[in-house]
């Protein structure tokens, strides 16, 4: 029996150390591309470091990680930057570019060396968020890149005609993005953050392995969807959460 293979990037912690003990867990070979290096699982993942920020850099380490490998049936492209929660007139176009070369670019690298390398792919799955849709103020860049980053898996979709793409929401996880957020007590001038603020310690909060086991369940009727699709997996596996998420959209000039 073929061993199973997935490439993740960003694994070193958070969600997507999460995911790589989850396939772990199901007997898959996993391929780990990060800045830190995933020390954690250093024995058991086939790991590379790579600062996803330099672009010119990724092609190499995918040519390092990747030598020999024929298949991978999955590819997260999970490392991301949150960016400041900062209102867009205060954000400079600089430091724009820099979360769009980490959230979009490095992803659009990583799809075009998969796409040269002959490498057969059965399915991929970017980490988008719901930011990327709600358009609450403050979330700047981090929504911005997140819009950008579904489109990418639209537009690629076409390309990979023999792999599923979609972009994902998969909700609130405990990492240190919302260390992070938690952090921003300006609820009146970012009413978005009251929500958040509200999850800690709460089901809605997910730890990174919970998120990462409700990402696999939603692997096969991801399918389902047209390829390039954006889900946002609230609205499939848990609507009651997704409808409050929708009710409590900042508004402009709410």
């Amino acid at each position: 029996m073929t061993t199973a293979k997935a490439l993740i990037t960003g694994n070193s912690s958070g969600l997507g150390l999460g995911l790589s003990h989850a396939l772990l867990g199901r007997d898959y070979q996993v391929y780990g591309c990060s800045r830190r290096g995933c020390a954690a699982l250093a024995d058991r993942v086939v790991d590379v470091h790579c600062d996803l920020s330099d672009l010119d850099a990724i092609a190499p380490a995918l040519d390092q990680l990747l030598a020999g490998v024929d298949r991978l049936d999955l590819v997260v492209l999970n490392a991301g930057i949150l960016g400041e929660i900062e209102d867009m007139s205060r954000v400079s176009v600089e430091r724009l570019r820099e979360i769009m070369d980490i959230n979009v670019w490095a992803n659009k690298t990583i799809l075009d060396w998969l796409l040269a390398s002959g490498i057969m792919v059965g399915q991929i799955v970017a980490i988008s968020s719901g930011a990327a849709v709600l358009g609450n103020r403050g979330w700047g860049g981090y929504a911005l890149s997140k819009a950008a980053l579904n489109m990418l898996c639209r537009l690629y979709a076409h390309e990979f005609p023999d792999t599923h793409v979609a972009a994902i929401a998969p909700g609130l996880i405990d990492t240190r993005i919302i260390d992070t957020i938690c952090q921003i007590d300006d609820t009146t001038r970012f009413p978005a953050l009251e929500r958040i603020h509200a999850a800690r310690g709460t089901e809605t909060l997910l730890s990174p392995g919970a998120a990462a086991e409700r990402i696999l369940h939603a692997l096969p009727g991801l399918t389902e969807f047209e390829s390039g699709s954006f889900v946002d997996l609230r609205q499939v596996l848990a609507p009651d959460e997704y409808q409050a998420l929708m009710a409590a959209r900042n508004r402009p000039g709410g």
